[in-house]
């Protein structure tokens, strides 16, 4: 597995790249109209002061030793 996860920073308009030890995990989930469970995975970084957020697979997400957030 990468040592470093790749993020779009939207205000400079570029790709900013972090290490593991800065970047926590999370997963968020909803409720949709029909009653099903929407979970989505991703990870956290901060840049700049900046919260950066990339959303994953499952599979990488699991694979992936970071922190939970």
């Amino acid at each position: 597995m990468a040592q470093e996860i790749e993020f779009y920073d939207v205000k400079s308009r570029k790709k900013v790249s972090l290490s593991l030890s800065e970047i926590t995990k999370t997963k968020y989930e909803r409720n949709l109209k029909n009653g099903d469970l929407q979970i989505r995975y991703a990870f956290r970084g901060n840049y700049d002061g900046r919260n950066l957020t990339k959303f994953c697979t499952q599979e990488a997400w699991e694979q992936t030793n970071v922190d939970l957030s």
